[in-house]
């Protein structure tokens, strides 16, 4: 008995293993989109030390990816907002589950470029949180969300799981109600 629930606990673990990363990731980057998208300093221009644009010319020079920061800077706005938004979506759609993998990816973009950017000149580089964010959106790059999901739950319906399902599958192999005919819609 006590083998029956502790091999229970160990396949439930495993099940759900990665759920809290994927809250916490969640959270953060929802959290993330909002405080940027309703901090009025983000969106200031040039003459704001604190905004996209001041940070981006701050970093260009030391970042490994200037070309692409020297495109950001032309058109600042944009970019910020499509940061912001990014990270909200890739919220969003890491706590939901839907298309998690692609809201992983989206994640380990957004954080790869952040590291490429803001952390690149941290020293000793473990020190600089965007490189531990990005390795934590490998485990949900590879798995997916498929538990406790809207992509796990699309799966199913895809797969037809159910209740209807599972009555059509007890009456085609001869199930204890198989005498029983049953209405299947």
């Amino acid at each position: 008995m006590v083998e029956q629930t502790t091999s229970g606990v160990r396949a439930l673990a495993q099940r759900y293993a990665l759920l809290p990363l994927r809250v916490f990731l969640g959270v953060t980057f929802v959290y993330a989109g909002l405080d940027k998208l309703t901090d009025p300093h983000y969106l200031g221009g040039l003459a704001d030390p604190v905004s996209f644009a001041a940070t981006t010319q701050a970093v260009k020079g030391v970042s490994p990816i200037e070309p692409l920061l020297n495109l950001a800077l032309k058109a600042p706005t944009g970019f910020a907002l499509a940061v912001a938004i990014g990270e909200l979506a890739v919220g969003l759609g890491i706590l939901s589950g839907l298309f998690g993998r692609v809201a992983a990816l989206g994640g380990a973009l957004l954080n790869l470029s952040f590291f490429l950017t803001v952390s690149w000149q941290v020293s000793p580089y473990y020190l600089g949180n965007d490189l531990i964010y990005l390795m934590a959106w490998i485990p949900l790059i590879l798995a997916g969300t498929p538990y406790l999901s809207l992509d796990g739950w699309l799966a199913s319906r895809r797969r037809g799981a159910g209740p209807v399902a599972a009555q059509r599958s007890e009456a085609e192999s001869g199930g204890s109600d198989a005498a029983e005919p049953r209405a299947i819609r």
